[in-house]
């Protein structure tokens, strides 16, 4: 990995600053966090994203940027890498929507952090777990920067469109389709790793989702002839029900995907509404096209509303409701679902008045079980009863329970945000057509993390103490 030349120490005042400011912020009360008004949510989301923050140490001495602790395998946290990138998705997503620019430099410099030697999201420490869903979450993160307009790097660094198309183009590479189930992605990218013989749905609604998202911002049919075939492969494989439009998980290749996994994941019918959002409006002015679009969001949309908002409120269908069966992954569903679905309501408008009730209703749920820990403020996974479930019950206070909440507060705020741009309204990050076409298939063997690594992160502490003594003199001079 490289150590990017991103901003840390504009980033390490910041956090010196506001770590100072930290008793200053509001504890919820015995209800939960209030979002009744504009100002509340956007207090209640500044909260949310001190305490979500907390579980990110990538700007301390000795880390990685970009990355949440661990993975699992090696004993150090419990997630593995691609929910750092989901951390940053979340985090760009709150600056657009409350216009907090608190953290925007440890957001730019963990994204750099992780595009790996060839800028297109297949770092090499990480290829015993690098699937094509995981480099396509970075790949999003990318993506919704350039369409979010959040500030862009230096000139020096990849821009967040050329990442995008990067990850786009290796996922579109003839070495990662195969004749096996007529098409598809692969869940895995080394042919070696555990799950390359699984080809999932998220993995190949990532790609169809960027496709999307790709063709509308750049006005390039490339993209949209991809993304139409690769939604359609999805259907024709039965990954959608073709009558109640379930989305299932996927299929093994020794079977030509016929042995469907049935479970059950919000996320992926998410992220396949959202795609078809983005088609809809790339294809405005083909009515016969739009429309379709427009049938299959409709129809996705009752389906994901069907099973996994009972009474108006997110529940993750495969797990909740079973003692200790989500797992760190699956509990950070529901706030990409919000974020997701949110972001559906600015590109295909018809969808308004079915999508927003909803999210509203299941945000007020999650902020009122949010009074749990020593600060009487902190997120659980059970948004339903709207009660804070003990985590000596069931451990789900991490990380992803508070990037749910966040992320469902937050995204309240839809109706005051503009809209995703394109290059052609007002989007200012560069692109670049050959990003990713001379990219490695990730079959290398990982290195390991050396001191070089570290040393961004390293730096950041040492002008975080430097920076909180220089504001502790300035404070007692300023006396």
């Amino acid at each position: 990995m490289r150590t990017t030349s991103s901003s840390p120490r504009r980033a390490t005042w910041i956090t010196a600053l506001f770590a100072a400011a930290a008793c200053m912020l509001p504890a919820a009360n015995a209800q939960g966090y209030a979002i009744d008004t504009t100002d509340n949510i956007r207090a209640s989301a500044k909260t949310l994203a001190f305490d979500l923050m907390k579980f990110y140490n990538g700007n301390q001495s000795g880390q990685i940027p970009g990355i949440l602790p661990g993975p699992p395998s090696d004993g150090k946290g419990d997630y593995y890498w691609w929910e750092g990138g989901a951390l940053m998705g979340t985090m760009i997503d709150y600056w657009h929507l409350t216009g907090d620019t608190t953290y925007n430099d440890v957001i730019t410099q963990g994204i750099l952090h992780q595009v790996g030697d060839n800028r297109d999201f297949q770092p090499l420490n990480f290829t015993a777990s690098l699937g094509n869903d995981d480099q396509g979450f970075w790949g999003m993160t990318a993506m919704l920067a350039a369409e979010n307009k959040f500030p862009n790097p230096p000139a020096d660094q990849p821009q967040w469109l050329a990442l995008a198309q990067a990850v786009w183009a290796t996922q579109a590479a003839p070495d990662r389709h195969d004749d096996t189930c007529n098409g598809g992605l692969r869940w895995q990218i080394p042919p070696t790793n555990n799950g390359y013989d699984y080809k999932n749905t998220i993995a190949n609604a990532i790609f169809f989702n960027m496709g999307a998202r790709l063709a509308r911002y750049t006005r390039n049919d490339t993209y949209a002839t991809w993304a139409t075939k690769q939604f359609q492969w999805i259907y024709d494989v039965n990954y959608i029900d073709h009558d109640s439009w379930k989305v299932y998980d996927g299929g093994h290749v020794e079977h030509n995907c016929t042995d469907i996994n049935k479970a059950q994941f919000s996320y992926s019918a998410a992220i396949l509404v959202q795609g078809a959002a983005f088609m809809y409006n790339y294809t405005e002015g083909d009515a016969a096209t739009q429309d379709m679009w427009k049938t299959r969001i409709e129809k996705l949309t009752e389906g994901l509303f069907r099973d996994f908002f009972p009474k108006g409120i997110a529940f993750e269908l495969a797990c909740e409701g079973r003692q200790g069966a989500c797992t760190p992954d699956m509990v950070s569903f529901k706030g990409y679902v919000h974020r997701w679905m949110a972001m559906v309501t600015q590109i295909a408008p018809f969808t308004r008045d079915t999508i927003l009730p909803v999210l509203k209703t299941s945000a007020e749920a999650a902020a009122k079980q949010c009074t749990g820990g020593a600060t009487g403020r902190v997120c659980g996974f059970y948004w339903p009863g709207g009660v804070f479930v003990d985590p000596a019950v069931d451990k789900t206070t991490g990380a992803g329970e508070a990037m749910d909440v966040l992320a469902a507060v937050s995204s309240l705020l839809i109706d005051e945000a503009d809209p995703p741009v394109t290059n052609t309204t007002g989007g200012t990050s560069k692109g670049d057509p050959n990003a990713g076409t001379g990219s490695r298939h990730a079959t290398e063997p990982a290195k390991p993390i050396t001191t070089a690594d570290k040393a961004g992160a390293a730096m950041c502490t040492i002008l975080l103490i430097a920076g909180g003594i220089a504001i502790w003199i300035f404070m007692n001079l300023g006396d």
